[in-house]
């Protein structure tokens, strides 16, 4: 019996790094984590000239036609030219900026919503990363009437 619990405590301890490295650095505050320069230049042109509209619980499936990872919080969805939806997500996703991994999400339905899983997997290994939790899905359009 005395070995069961050695056991069962010598697994919580090697699981502990696991629950420390997926809390949000810095702040509770979604995507409060601080940007590189470059991931700060990636999104400031994605949303250039784009203005944020109410957030939504759910994005439909067929409204993103392309993802772009900002780093291991933030996550834009393209729609087009004029629209970009941006996911902070509930806390930092360990690995994600690195865009080599692959995203698997976990979703039930026609639309990705607040609350759904994701995870990481390594493309060369196959090994499973972190899991991952998307937060509101806040639209940015450009101005009616902008051309530019």
């Amino acid at each position: 019996m005395a070995k069961l619990n050695l056991m069962g405590a010598a697994l919580s301890i090697a699981a502990a790094p696991l629950v420390v490295s997926c809390t949000p650095a810095g702040s509770s505050e979604p995507g409060a984590a601080a940007l590189t320069p470059k991931q700060m230049e990636r999104l400031d042109k994605q949303l250039a000239g784009k203005v944020p509209g109410a957030p939504m619980k759910c994005l439909p499936n067929y409204r993103a036609s392309d993802t772009i990872r900002v780093s291991d919080s933030i996550l834009l969805y393209r729609s087009g030219g004029s629209l970009v939806y941006r996911n902070d997500l509930k806390s930092s996703c360990p690995g994600l900026a690195r865009d080599s991994d692959i995203m698997v999400v976990r979703q039930f339905g026609s639309s990705t919503c607040e609350g759904d899983f994701f995870h990481l997997v390594d493309r060369s290994s196959g090994i499973r990363g972190p899991t991952c939790v998307f937060g509101e899905f806040v639209p940015y359009r450009k101005p009616a009437g902008d051309k530019g």
